[in-house]
């Protein structure tokens, strides 16, 4: 017989409502707050794998089933202790373990521990940075920890990137001597802007979206400036500015490999997401420094198309390759334009003192975006934007009456978002705990498995390998013998024949290893430079890409993912693709 009391309806009272709002409720709510939380705050990742997989295997119309009820009821349905007990056993095992080793197919992963603790500070004090009187600190913490993300990128310029290329040929205590002589030039710039409340460094936003957008909306505001007669193109439209400027369009050149929230940009920003022109990659994937100066020549030649900006990548989203930033920005000199850097996955790079040589060029970008939920490991979301002149922020100044009023050192006056957490915060204690140089640790460390896995790769008959890791992201794909065999021999259309049976097999593949949900790796598809009796074809295909970001991921665990992959193999009736 159960003698459990009855629970009582929960009715929506102004009593029950303040007690809710200051305390937990009872003591079981108590009970199993301290009971998750505390596995959660100090177990984190015993607590993840042991409440999720990498995926649970259940189809998306099942899960579907279960979340088409669309009625808020008016009185309370549960206490807060039977919400988080349901999420624990009804949402987490079908949510997704990016803290797993074996999740390496996207770019969001594993987070330290302590980015918990953190995050649950900031969300307690609920601080806004949209404005000094909802912040206060935190909005002259912000300026700070953008100053100190700033000089990663701009404060050592002139031979701070030589100096780091030559690390082998430099001793210890010259280095430091160098770096720190390099750093001293730069020391006035930011004592003047650090806290100024007229100039901006950048600013947190909600990831590489927002932050690409912020960018090239300085961008288009710069190209598009006031003059007598026009009052720019922020106050009077596109239409106005290319009538204003004689042009009958406007361009973003970018890489083939950017990311698409740059052809976002193009549609949001009234040039039309068909005018974010692609400039073609080489056979490394790297933006095509030559295509890209010939592009330009022949844009003005017409003399009626006007180049807002071109974007350079530094860690691309499906290959992690670098774009020659140095040819960019010369290029982009030479013809006095804008040059972005979207380094969203790659900036965190720089803290690397054995790689940060690969992202030489950067520092001459006229702004930079970078992700703190990425390299940085924070938790979602996370975006930052940088500028080389402290002054182009200025150009998309808004101001309010109630909020951001004219005169005042608010935050939000500058930004796209409105009201935003103060993220800084996490990114600043981040720093504190880790220095660069346990970030950089992180960072090698993905870089160098990557390495090897690619080599493991290449070892195995089953599997090609498509692009080098230049980072910490490769991409590969399976082509079993019989196959491999024939596309050595073939004329283009059998090539392309058997190029779409790989695809197949390869869709297969990654869509079952998925489902299985011990390990995962994503899927993409690429161009791909191939030999054909002596020339190149630029083949589409289907290709894996492994992203190597968490720290616990080595090669002994991506070993297991290729054994998986060609256990799976054998379960698949190919022929007959």
């Amino acid at each position: 017989m159960n003698n459990r009391p009855k629970q009582l309806k929960l009715v929506a009272d102004w009593e029950r409502l303040q007690r809710i709002f200051i305390r937990p409720e009872d003591d079981d709510c108590k009970e199993i707050l301290v009971k998750y939380m505390e596995q959660i705050l100090f177990g984190l990742h015993d607590f993840i794998n042991k409440n999720v997989g990498v995926t649970e295997e259940i189809s998306l119309k099942d899960l579907t089933a279960n979340f088409r009820d669309t009625l808020i009821s008016p009185e309370p349905e549960k206490k807060l202790a039977d919400v988080i007990s349901d999420i624990i056993s009804q949402i987490a095992p079908k949510a997704v373990n990016v803290a797993s080793p074996y999740f390496v197919g996207h770019m969001t992963a594993a987070i330290p521990f302590f980015m918990v603790h953190l995050k649950a500070i900031v969300a307690a004090l609920n601080q806004n940075v949209i404005k000094l009187e909802t912040s206060k600190v935190l909005s002259v913490l912000e300026k700070q920890v953008l100053a100190k993300i700033h000089r990663l990128i701009y404060g050592l310029n002139e031979s701070s990137m030589t100096n780091l290329t030559l690390l082998s040929s430099i001793s210890e205590s010259s280095k430091t001597s160098r770096l720190n002589r390099t750093s001293r030039l730069s020391e006035d710039f930011y004592n003047t802007h650090v806290q100024n409340a007229d100039t901006s460094l950048g600013s947190f936003t909600t990831g590489g979206t927002t932050a690409n957008l912020t960018a090239l909306w300085v961008a288009r505001n710069l190209f598009f400036k006031p003059f007598k007669g026009f009052e720019g193109i922020e106050v009077e439209g596109i239409a106005q500015a290319l009538r204003a400027y004689s042009l009958d369009n406007a361009v973003l050149l970018v890489s083939k490999r950017g990311h698409f929230s740059l052809k976002k940009s193009g549609g949001v920003l009234g040039i039309g997401n068909k005018n974010v022109i692609p400039i073609d990659v080489n056979a490394e994937c790297r933006l095509d420094a030559r295509k890209l100066s010939e592009t330009i020549k022949c844009i003005k030649k017409e003399g009626r198309t006007g180049i807002i900006s071109v974007v350079g990548v530094a860690g691309a989203t499906e290959t992690g390759i670098i774009d020659p930033l140095e040819d960019i920005a010369d290029i982009c000199q030479e013809h006095k334009i804008n040059f972005h850097v979207d380094a969203a996955w790659g900036g965190p790079v720089m803290l690397s003192e054995k790689y940060a040589h690969k992202l030489k060029g950067i520092e001459r970008a006229d702004s930079v975006t970078i992700d703190g939920h990425k390299q940085f490991f924070m938790p979602m979301t996370c975006g930052m934007v940088f500028f080389r002149d402290p002054l182009a922020m200025n150009h998309i100044a808004y101001h309010s009456n109630y909020v951001n009023r004219q005169g005042s050192v608010d935050l939000g006056i500058k930004t796209l978002e409105g009201s935003r957490e103060a993220n800084s915060l996490i990114l600043d204690s981040a720093l504190k705990i880790m220095g660069t140089k346990g970030y950089a640790l992180m960072i090698d460390h993905g870089i160098e498995t990557a390495r090897k896995f690619a080599d493991e790769i290449k070892k195995r008959e089953l599997f090609e390998l498509i692009t080098e890791p230049e980072l910490n992201i490769l991409t590969y794909r399976m082509v079993p013998s019989q196959i491999r065999k024939r596309l050595e021999t073939v004329d283009k259309d059998e090539k392309r024949e058997l190029n779409e049976k790989i695809d197949q097999i390869n869709i297969t593949l990654q869509r079952k290893q998925r489902e299985a949900g011990r390990s995962f790796v994503s899927r993409t598809r690429m161009s791909y430079k191939t030999g054909l009796n002596g020339s190149e074809q630029d083949d589409e295909v289907v290709v894996l890409r492994s992203v190597i970001m968490n720290p616990m991921t080595n090669i002994a665990v991506l070993n297991e993912v290729l054994d998986e992959q060609e256990k799976i193999l054998k379960s698949i009736d190919w022929i007959n693709y």
